[in-house]
């Protein structure tokens, strides 16, 4: 398995993978940025928070983000569409 380092090998034109490394680990709110938390208001308009458990449409819209939180509120995953 290879080795990568966010923002080093990875592919920085990858929307999807730059929202990783921006939000996975942190919790998303409306207070502002810090060291664990990401603030809602700059996420992009087209975007989504999914709870697990949340029922959500099918659709696909691949300018829309969706962030998957755990049950403790960080963000798991992120995935466009």
């Amino acid at each position: 398995m290879p080795l990568v380092i966010p923002g080093v090998t990875t592919n920085s034109a990858d929307p999807t993978q730059e929202w990783a490394n921006k939000l996975v680990g942190k919790t998303v709110s409306d207070a502002s940025h810090s060291e664990t938390n990401f603030c809602k208001k700059d996420l992009p308009q087209q975007c989504r928070v999914i709870q697990p458990g949340m029922l959500v449409t099918k659709d696909f819209r691949p300018d829309r983000l969706n962030v998957h939180v755990k049950e403790d509120g960080t963000v798991s995953h992120v995935q466009h569409g």
